[in-house]
């Protein structure tokens, strides 16, 4: 236990009592972050990578750096390092999207930390847990989406972790599919990552650059468009009802595989259509008053996205109340059984490797590898969880854009939304990358594994 304790007090830049004590302080204010930030910069280690890790290879990359499958040499256990150009990141940004994560880590729907964090000669890095699945937006099928099902498995855990999130005073700012991870094929267990933008509440937002479908209308007055060289809206302050706005769009992406919009701007027609129903939802309206893209849903449904995605930022509801309309269908019947028959389908011509029953087999024996590999390991860690569909660990975090989504027919009466499309390129990351490592510190699996690679 006491070597234990040295290496948490080694990566944790302070004895533990104190982090902890910090911890039970709470997070109201979102004060203890600056705090967290103060203290990890002034004994920031200065290493190389190598100097502490085994590089197995890089599993993710995005405009912020990229991620790394990598063994501590010291230990054997498996981890993702985030690494960071120095040269295209502040120490500042570093440190929150750091302290942030490892404050908020201890919930079970949100990845994990090792309480490690380094610099080398040219980055910045830290340790997250080996998430090894997909993430959502891998799964999304075009102009189907998931089974109504998985979606309020999904729906529920990204709520909590959103609440929690929301209750020490931060918000997340990029919640979409890129960055909820699956551990498994039907949503039983997701975790939300990324926090390169989360901020506290209150912080003040002067411009942003480009928009996407998640952004709420009132982020998007912000935004500095192509073309313009300042922004003429007052700051706007970061408040949860900004995350409750890109939850409510990402429940109907995954719902229908289409984006509702390309941005809440007046200059698109989706949108548009969309807030004009928004305005006269108080009165009585029929089903011809409810935007096409929008006629699959419940009644109960429209009025649950009428909640989280109502204009008037004061009349938005919290992320939590979505928890009172899961006992409700959210599709029409018909659009249901579209869905059921499609996940058949893809199952039955082996798109599901959820069903592979060797990919099982291997998920057992990893498990065990892993675990053993972590039982000395740091208390600050959470345990590993393996999926049966191992792709990727960790979504790159590049944002979806137009380019990814089908451009729209001329003729409005015959367009839809614009549908989400898979990207071309994915980093593959597969099970048998974790488990060679390991094999050599756990012998009496080597055959197993062997026999069935």
């Amino acid at each position: 236990h006491s070597t234990t304790l040295r290496f948490v007090e080694k990566y944790l830049f302070c004895p533990v009592h104190v982090w902890v004590q910090m911890i039970e302080l709470g997070l109201a204010d979102g004060s203890l972050i600056d705090e967290l930030m103060e203290l990890t910069a002034q004994s920031l280690s200065q290493l190389e990578i190598q100097e502490r890790f085994n590089i197995i290879k890089e599993i993710g990359r995005g405009k912020y750096g990229k991620v790394l499958l990598v063994t501590h040499r010291f230990r054997g256990t498996p981890m993702a390092l985030k690494v960071m150009p120095k040269a295209s990141t502040k120490l500042q940004g570093f440190l929150r999207e750091y302290c942030i994560s490892l404050h908020l880590s201890c919930h079970p729907c949100i990845v994990g930390l090792f309480g490690i964090a380094f610099q080398s000669n040219e980055h910045y890095c830290f340790a997250q847990e080996l998430v090894i699945g997909r993430d959502l937006f891998a799964v999304i099928q075009p102009k189907v989406g998931i089974p109504e099902s998985s979606v309020k498995r999904c729906v529920l855990q990204i709520a909590s972790a959103l609440e929690f999130i929301h209750s020490h005073g931060l918000v997340h700012r990029d919640v979409k599919p890129e960055n909820i991870l699956l551990l498994d094929n039907h949503c039983c267990q997701v975790k939300l990552a990324d926090f390169g933008l989360a901020q506290k509440r209150g912080t003040l937002i002067r411009f942003i650059t480009g928009t996407l479908p998640y952004m709420a209308p009132e982020l998007c007055t912000v935004a500095l468009m192509e073309g313009q060289k300042e922004v003429t809206a007052p700051p706007l302050s970061v408040e949860p009802s900004l995350d409750t706005w890109a939850f409510g769009v990402v429940i109907f992406c995954i719902l229908t595989g289409y984006f509702p919009w390309e941005r809440c701007m007046d200059s698109d027609d989706f949108y548009q259509e969309f807030a004009d129903w928004c305005r006269m939802k108080e009165r009585p309206n029929t089903e011809e008053d409810i935007p096409p893209l929008w006629k699959r849903f419940t009644p109960e449904a429209m009025e649950m996205f009428g909640k989280l995605l109502a204009l008037d930022v004061g009349k938005r509801c919290t992320v939590g109340e979505v928890s009172t309309y899961v006992e409700k269908d959210w599709l029409k019947k018909v659009h249901g059984i579209e869905q059921q028959q499609t996940a058949e389908r893809n199952s039955a011509s082996g798109n599901n490797p959820g069903h592979c029953a060797v990919l099982k087999i291997l998920k057992k024996v990893v498990w065990d590898c892993l675990h053993t590999a972590l039982t000395d390991c740091s208390p600050t860690c959470q345990i590993i969880t393996l999926c049966h569909s191992p792709q990727r660990l960790v979504p790159t975090h590049k944002a979806v854009t137009c380019t990814n989504i089908h451009a729209q027919p001329k003729n409005k009466d015959q367009r839809c939304s614009k549908y989400i499309t898979h990207r071309g390129s994915v980093t593959s990351f597969s099970a048998q990358d974790a488990i060679i490592p390991l094999l050599s510190l756990h012998s009496k699996y080597l055959f197993t594994a062997i026999s069935m690679f």
